[in-house]
């Protein structure tokens, strides 16, 4: 008698999914692993097809996620910077690898 084995997903593997698959978290990520730490309006100017409240927001999202945190770039301004923490960092490879199988089966847009 065969016994059938019923697919699951994974839950964490799911929420991983969740998380990077929402419109401009993983295009977020992308950016800061390139040029690392950076203030909003750097990362707005490299995605520009985001809106600066949906930014807000993702960044926000990415923060309690613990992707990314927001820094003070010094005790006496109101600027910030984002920076990946490790767990962000971590993501690297996987960023890495979904760039080359892009540029392997994706078309060129234009």
């Amino acid at each position: 008698m065969e016994q059938s084995m019923e697919y699951q997903l994974c839950p964490k593997f799911q929420k991983t999914f969740t998380i990077l698959g929402k419109k401009w978290n993983g295009l977020i990520v992308d950016v800061l692993l390139e040029g690392g730490p950076q203030r909003f309006t750097e990362i707005a100017e490299k995605i520009p097809d985001v809106s600066d409240r949906v930014l807000a927001e993702r960044l926000k999202e990415l923060e309690t996620e613990t992707l990314v945190e927001k820094i003070s770039c010094g005790p006496d301004t109101k600027r910030w910077e984002y920076h990946l923490t490790q767990k962000g960092m971590d993501l690297k490879n996987s960023i890495m690898d979904l760039r080359r199988w892009s540029d392997k089966w994706i078309e060129n847009l234009a």
